[in-house]
């Protein structure tokens, strides 16, 4: 059987919209939307003036149990050998697990079998590799 989360977060987002670049929709094609700090000495941003864009605040971060966690309820744990699964057997209800995705199928295989045995969620079983080769067969 599967293993399930120990605790199914609700996520919730303080803001649903990016923050972006002052006047970044003025120059399609020159500015990238990535954010940066107003920082003119008469800009109307920068001193936050009703009507602008708001700046980004501590307010508007996650909650730190909420942090890092997939909507199936886990967090991510990077996987690069079967014996890195040993880690995740005392936590496989709030870890699951990732495996790298620069392993051969070998590997791959090896990692999902004990992944198995050890109860541990597996976020990406197979690749496009994997699949195509077990059609083939």
């Amino acid at each position: 059987m599967a293993p399930t989360p120990l605790r199914k977060i609700r996520k919730v987002k303080k803001r649903g919209k990016r923050f972006t670049k002052h006047e970044f929709e003025d120059f399609p094609g020159k500015l990238t939307p990535a954010w940066r700090r107003p920082r003119g000495i008469d800009s109307a941003m920068r001193r936050q003036f009703r009507g602008r864009k708001p700046l980004v605040k501590i307010g508007y971060g996650t909650k730190r149990s909420h942090r890092h966690v997939l909507p199936s309820g886990f967090k991510k744990f990077l996987v690069r050998t079967p014996a890195d699964l040993e880690i995740l057997l005392m936590n496989n209800r709030v870890y699951a697990a990732e495996i790298a995705a620069n392993l051969s199928v070998r590997k791959r295989d090896q990692i999902v079998r004990r992944a198995r045995e050890l109860n541990v969620k597996v976020l990406n079983p197979r690749s496009k590799n994997t699949e195509e080769k077990r059609q083939e067969n």
